[in-house]
């Protein structure tokens, strides 16, 4: 795309006032994320440090967030998590066509929680962990811990990097999920956490803690994510019941 060169407008801010409009117009998403420095120059036929200038326009605007290693992107562009409609996580972040991939940290059978004997019965002393850490664009946005009342059998985490939850469960249960219970939260980052999302101590993180079933009744998995709140927001749509007051 040309600009003009003989305009008195600096070149930066015609480039700026491009990608202003592309922003508001919503090219770049779902991702939010823009072309590298080196794509922009290339497209504009511009050095970087022309590129440059433009960016700091946009960033002075509050318009883009620049993340070192990350690349940039459109400032609050967020996931749209919608609680009325039953998919995993890593599901719901995937059909938004973001780029999001799941790392495993844990995939273990560990003793069942106390807290959650009476969810997969007294019967069931140990049960599955598994724990990922699920990024957008390379860059962490939630960890997930999740419990299954089922035996590991020949899983390994190579088998479950890229498998939703839900999957997993149907694959070793032999039985879909059919609902889930959801309770929305929030918390303080500890240590441990801030380190695998990259974020700092004491940051604020949103919670979600999932309680899923299989058609019989019996419970399918009991889980909890901790999520950045910089791009996720949870949506509910409701119907108007003519009975409220």
């Amino acid at each position: 795309m040309s600009l003009v060169r003989e305009n008195a407008t600096a070149l930066y801010q015609q480039i700026a006032d491009r990608l202003r409009q592309e922003i508001a117009a919503g090219r770049f998403e779902p991702s939010g994320r823009l072309p590298s420095e080196a794509e922009i120059g290339a497209r504009f036929d511009v050095s970087r440090v022309t590129v440059r200038l433009a960016l700091d326009d946009l960033d002075k605007d509050g318009l883009i967030d620049r993340r070192k290693g990350k690349g940039t992107f459109v400032a609050g562009k967020q996931v749209r998590h919608e609680l009325n409609v039953l998919r995993s996580f890593h599901e719901t972040l995937r059909r938004q066509g973001l780029e999001a991939t799941m790392r495993v940290t844990a995939l273990r059978m560990v003793a069942t929680p106390t807290g959650l004997r009476p969810l997969f019965g007294k019967a069931r002393r140990d049960c599955l962990l598994l724990q990922r850490l699920h990024l957008i664009d390379a860059e962490p946005i939630a960890f997930g811990r999740s419990y299954l009342p089922v035996d590991i059998g020949s899983l390994t985490p190579a088998e479950v990097e890229q498998q939703p939850t839900y999957s997993v469960i149907s694959t070793l249960a032999g039985a879909p999920v059919i609902q889930a219970k959801m309770e929305l939260g929030a918390q303080i980052a500890s240590k441990e956490l801030a380190g695998s999302l990259h974020t700092t101590p004491g940051a604020a993180l949103l919670t979600m803690e999932r309680t899923s079933y299989f058609r019989d009744g019996k419970c399918a998995e009991h889980s909890t994510f901790f999520i950045k709140p910089e791009r996720y927001k949870f949506v509910l749509n409701g119907i108007f019941s003519e009975t409220a007051s």
